[in-house]
């Protein structure tokens, strides 16, 4: 009896994936257990690894990187830094989520692996979980991983066929129980800034976070964080002692350097600075460590400022053109920001001169017409999210005189879900399970976002908020104002929205 042969395509690897998304009534279900913690979180994850025959990462020379925001950014600081130093060395970077194709999830030397290559290590991966199904506790861990342990185990697998002399960790969510935390014994761990994320919602504290968050500090690996308020560098302190940092100074408060002022750095926002200092460090440590480069501390050699300048990590804070001809006068400006802190940060790159304040800020004559699309996972929040982004423009606004107002600042609002096209559909890659069919048919959460602005802003023309089914809904609205302005366009408030946004309105040439 013949026997069917699984595809091995990449759009079939992307199929297979999805099926390891958990559903909505999954994430619902976990929220109202108030996210415990399952404990045996890391043993498992191990095994799956065992399973698909690996035992030991260290030699994938690892640096692990958490954080509650600039995790990412940093890791692709630290990426390219590496990369212009050690040319000839295949560097491998680990980030999540992924924008519009998940492949780029898994780079080598600053590039997503190919199509070709994510289909073949993928039914690699999954042919040696489906053939080797041995588990200590069958009946509680499930024969197969979830979406994100999936692919960090993908990660691990390309990453040790690839031979990779550097390897990149950025932490998927926390830090001690995650995925990526089965390392034994990193390079160098870093933490980046602390604060109350999505995880706030559920009752943690700042100290909870950064108990997390110091998870991944190991015994005898160089323990770094920039500075944090007092509660969290307590706790990271703590955590550091605790799990056997060997020496005092190997745990190290990386502080901005006055060289890193005069470098323009390949990604906007101030806060990238702090993210340049903590990459620079952890990179001086990493070359040392694998005698690569003796580098002094607080010096800056040109390789690591060519590294700077020309690190690119799209969606975060990052400016585009409307490449198609017909929408040239269109600039989206494209920020995952999806906490109070980041969303801080992405107003404050966003509302300031050249960027979406007019060239004269004390006059509002002639300047760009602005629309602003935001989307979040959870309309309860709206109030909390929309009204950071209107007090940090109001503070934006103060700082360079403007005249202008936060409550008008943007001439439209849309409130659009993640959902790809106006038919209901997704771009495989964007195929999301965790939305509720409340979302999906009825736009629960993208009214309570509207009802919140509403509220914080009570005298915003109600014909200028717009609540959408789809990103493409959300595209042609923007394309069908008739202004002889420009058209400044704020995307924001979820990775997904911009990823969606890059791939509806073809920005991926410019973009990626």
């Amino acid at each position: 009896m013949s026997t069917s042969v699984p595809a091995r395509s990449y759009s079939d690897a992307v199929e297979y994936l999805n099926t390891l998304q958990s559903n909505a009534a999954t994430l619902e279900a976990v929220r109202a257990a108030g996210a415990r913690l399952n404990p045996n979180a890391i043993p498992e994850m191990i095994e799956y690894l065992r399973r698909i025959g690996y035992e030991d990462l260290n030699r994938l020379n690892v640096i692990h990187i958490t954080g509650t925001k600039g995790k990412g950014s940093t890791s692709a600081l630290t990426d390219s830094i590496i990369r212009h130093v050690k040319p000839d060395w295949n560097v491998g970077l680990y980030t999540s989520p992924h924008l519009v194709a998940v492949r780029e999830r898994i780079r080598i030397n600053g590039k997503p692996i190919s199509e070709d290559d994510f289909a073949k290590y993928f039914f690699e991966v999954w042919d040696k979980l489906k053939s080797n199904d041995e588990r200590a506790n069958p009946e509680t861990t499930p024969s197969m991983p979830g979406y994100f342990r999936y692919m960090t185990l993908l990660a691990y697998h390309t990453f040790s066929q690839l031979k990779v002399d550097a390897t990149i960790l950025e932490v998927g969510i926390g830090g001690h129980s995650d995925s990526t935390n089965i390392v034994p014994k990193p390079i160098v761990t870093g933490v980046t800034a602390l604060g109350l994320d999505h995880t706030s919602v559920l009752g943690k504290t700042l100290a909870d976070i950064a108990w997390q968050k110091g998870g991944i500090y190991k015994e005898g690996v160089p323990a770094l964080t920039v500075n944090q308020v007092k509660e969290g560098m307590d706790v990271l302190t703590e955590r550091a002692t605790t799990l056997k940092v060997s020496r005092a100074s190997e745990f190290k408060v990386v502080s901005l350097t006055p060289e890193l002022s005069s470098v323009k750095l390949g990604l906007a926002g101030e806060h990238q600075v702090q993210n340049a200092a903590l990459a620079v460090e952890m990179a001086r440590i990493f070359l040392s460590a694998q005698g690569a480069l003796c580098i002094p501390a607080e010096s800056l050699p040109e390789a690591f400022v060519r590294g700077l300048e020309n690190t690119r990590w799209p969606g975060r804070c990052q400016t585009v053109i409307d490449p198609n001809p017909l929408h040239a006068s269109t600039n989206w400006y494209l920020d995952g920001a999806h906490t109070t802190e980041s969303l801080d940060c992405c107003v404050q790159w966003f509302v300031s001169p050249g960027v979406g304040l007019a060239p004269s800020p004390s006059s509002s004559t002639g300047r760009p017409l602005r629309v602003l699309v935001f989307n979040c996972t959870n309309g309860r929040s709206g109030t909390l999210f929309l009204g950071s982004v209107l007090a940090k423009a109001t503070a934006q606004l103060a700082l360079y005189g403007s005249t202008e107002t936060a409550d008008s600042f943007f001439d439209h609002v849309i409130f659009c879900n993640n959902v790809t096209y106006a038919d209901g559909g997704f771009k495989s890659d964007l195929t999301s399970l965790g939305m509720s069919d409340a979302d999906m048919k009825h736009l629960k959460t993208q009214k309570e976002l509207a009802e919140a602005w509403k509220g914080l802003a009570p005298s915003y023309p109600t014909d200028a908020i717009h609540v959408l089914g789809s990103i493409e809904e959300a595209v042609k609205t923007i394309r069908s104002l008739s202004s002889d302005r420009p058209v400044n366009v704020l995307v924001t408030g979820s990775l997904h929205l911009v990823g969606g946004t890059i791939e509806v309105a073809g920005l991926s040439s410019v973009a990626l």
